[in-house]
C-alpha cells in the first residue's frame, strides 16, 4: 500500500529523524576540525615569526645565502598556512549549508557540491596535515551517506564525480580569502633576499 500523498509531502519537507541527528553530527565534527586547524595555524604562525626573524638577521649581516635558505623554508611554511586557512574557510561554508538546509530536496542539491569541495581540500592536506586529511575523509563519507539517503527518498539524481559551478565557487572564494589573510597576517621578506619579489609600492 502506497503512503498517502500528504505523508509524502511531510517527509519531503521535514527530513526523517535519522537524518537530522546525522546532520548535527556532521556540523559538530566540522566545528571540532576547524578548531584543530586553528591550532595548527597558530603553531605555524609562531614558526613563521621565528623564521622571519632569522631571515632579517641574516640579511642585516649581509649573509644572503643563509637568508635565502631561511626564506625558502618560510615560503614552504606560508604555503602550508594558506592551505590550512583555505581548508578552514571551505569547511565553514559547508557547515553553513548544513545549518540552513531544511528539506530533503535541499539536502541533495545543496550538499552534493560539498563532497567535491571536501575531496579537493583533502587533497591539499596530503603532506601538510595527515590527521586533517583523514578526518576530512571521515566527514566526506558522512556527508555522502546523508546525501545518498536523501536522494533515495526524493529520487533525485546524484553526481559526486562532477565538480559543479557551485563547488568551484566555494573553493575559489575560499582560496581568494586565504590569500588575503596570509598577506595581511605576515610581513613581506626583504626585497634583496634572493628569490623574493620586489615591492611595487612603499607601505605607508
Amino acid at each position: 500500500m502506497k503512503p498517502p500523498f500528504y505523508k509524502k509531502i511531510k517527509d519531503a519537507v521535514l527530513p526523517p529523524s535519522p537524518l537530522k541527528p546525522r546532520l548535527e553530527i556532521a556540523i559538530r565534527r566540522i566545528k571540532l576540525h576547524v578548531q584543530r586547524l586553528d591550532k595548527a595555524t597558530n603553531r605555524l604562525s609562531q614558526r613563521d615569526k621565528f623564521i622571519f626573524k632569522q631571515v632579517v638577521e641574516a640579511y642585516s649581516r649581509r649573509d644572503l645565502s643563509r637568508a635565502n635558505v631561511f626564506a625558502s623554508e618560510l615560503g614552504e611554511i606560508r604555503k602550508m598556512e594558506k592551505m590550512i586557512i583555505h581548508a578552514r574557510l571551505a569547511l565553514e561554508q559547508i557547515a553553513l549549508r548544513l545549518r540552513t538546509v531544511s528539506e530533503l530536496g535541499d539536502i541533495v542539491s545543496t550538499l552534493s557540491p560539498t563532497v567535491g569541495v571536501l575531496r579537493s581540500v583533502r587533497t591539499g592536506m596530503v603532506g601538510v596535515l595527515p590527521e586533517a586529511e583523514r578526518e576530512l575523509g571521515h566527514i566526506g563519507n558522512l556527508l555522502s551517506e546523508i546525501i545518498i539517503e536523501a536522494g533515495q527518498s526524493t529520487e533525485l539524481d546524484i553526481n559526486f564525480e562532477e565538480m559543479n559551478e557551485d563547488a568551484q565557487k566555494i573553493l575559489k572564494d575560499a582560496a581568494f580569502v586565504a590569500e588575503q589573510k596570509v598577506k595581511e597576517r605576515f610581513p613581506e621578506l626583504p626585497v634583496e633576499v634572493p628569490g623574493t619579489r620586489k615591492k611595487t609600492s612603499a607601505k605607508t
